[in-house]
């Protein structure tokens, strides 16, 4: 096991499992488990074959086809829960009691092969041969789906949410995606990093475990490249100036600033800036990460003091490209909720679905007010 310390006293392990995925235990500082970690006995198949991606002539997309991803496990009891840390009768896919554990994912959408071969990721049969062929739009096109997912478990709770962490394990899981963000950046082949949360059934949660997901994609995300083809240097500087200025701040630091963007699509969305440029989480300061802890738990214990339930969402931290957009693109959180009230969710419909022409109900400003109004109701950290 190789043992590495980071930023804020968090220590990583780096591990594998019995059918060498990778597996890093990231500890809290001051945790009270033991140094050593149970080894992965289990007898496992072996991994699946890397997906295939092919390409959408009419706009370029290229779409995998990870059909193996059919048999994935839907909302286990705690007794088969798979994030859970192993038991003589639960086989989980952690050996260890742990703080924070980041693993591949068993049923991959990229991934586990690479443009090369790098540990036991072995090299793609067909990889992308970089952006150029990648952006080259033709019928038939196909490539295989090289790259790497990955499951981030904020907890060995059964339930919860990145919101119900404490101030030192939203810490801890702060410091395992930018541990993270520079590893996966580095393999041979990714284009572009994101870590998300999924939460709540209503967004398609399939496990209740306190959970997220990491993508390493072999291409630049449509979103991101669209971004491209209109920012300059100093967009998101602009940007952050107007929103600064307007009432549509809903939480604001020394670094971060939270607000409901000025043309908010959705009911409930939230973006989360730093005021200084970062391209990802691997370049943010200590700083910048040991104040991020308790806002963003403020900003999501917020959105959940709006109703008298749990609101489900999805946390999308965007990064800039490995190679394209480093000083054009600033990381940011985008979080979106399709929920308009206690009982109600806005449905994508033939518009926005088919055409991608939005049509909004609440003004951000309204939005705002509710959710600062919510923020303020939460107890202090």
């Amino acid at each position: 096991m190789n043992i590495r310390t980071l930023g804020a006293g968090v220590v990583a392990r780096d591990t594998r499992l019995a059918d060498g995925r990778e597996l890093i235990y990231f500890d809290d500082p001051g945790t009270t488990l033991p140094t050593e970690r149970s080894i992965d006995a289990r007898d496992l198949d072996p991994r699946p074959e890397t997906a295939t991606m092919r390409q959408d002539v009419l706009t370029g997309d290229w779409i995998t086809f990870a059909t193996k991803r059919q048999n994935r496990v839907l909302m286990p009891g705690a007794d088969a829960d798979p994030l859970a840390p192993q038991t003589p009768t639960n086989p989980s896919e952690v050996p260890s009691l742990y703080d924070v554990a980041v693993f591949e994912n068993r049923s991959p959408a990229f991934g586990p092969a690479l443009a090369s071969a790098v540990g036991t990721a072995p090299a793609a049969i067909d990889p992308p041969l970089g952006l150029d062929d990648l952006t080259t739009v033709g019928i038939g096109r196909t490539r295989s789906s090289v790259g790497r997912c990955e499951v981030v478990c904020f907890s060995p709770e059964h339930s919860g949410s990145f919101g119900t962490l404490s101030p030192v394990r939203a810490r801890t899981v702060i410091e395992a995606w930018a541990d993270r963000t520079a590893a996966l950046s580095a393999l041979p082949g990714i284009e572009q990093v994101f870590p998300f949360e999924n939460r709540g059934e209503a967004i398609g949660v399939s496990l209740p475990h306190p959970h997220g997901q990491i993508y390493s994609y072999p291409y630049v995300t449509p979103r991101t490249q669209r971004l491209l083809d209109v920012a300059d240097d100093g967009l998101f500087a602009r940007v952050l100036e107007s929103e600064q200025a307007s009432s549509r701040v809903v939480l604001q630091g020394e670094h971060w600033t939270a607000f409901v963007p000025f043309a908010a699509r959705w009911p409930l969305e939230v973006q989360l800036m730093p005021h200084r440029h970062a391209a990802d989480f691997a370049e943010l300061t200590d700083a910048e990460r040991d104040e991020l802890a308790p806002l963003y738990l403020r900003l999501l214990r917020g959105v959940d003091a709006l109703y008298s339930t749990p609101t489900p969402y999805i946390a999308a931290w965007h990064q800039a490209p490995v190679r394209v957009g480093r000083e054009t693109i600033r990381m940011r959180l985008e979080l979106t909720s399709p929920r308009r009230g206690e009982d109600k969710l806005k449905f994508l419909a033939g518009s926005e679905a088919a055409m991608a022409a939005w049509t909004a109900e609440i003004l951000p400003e309204d939005a705002a007010a509710r959710l600062r109004d919510a923020i303020a109701s939460v107890p202090a950290l």
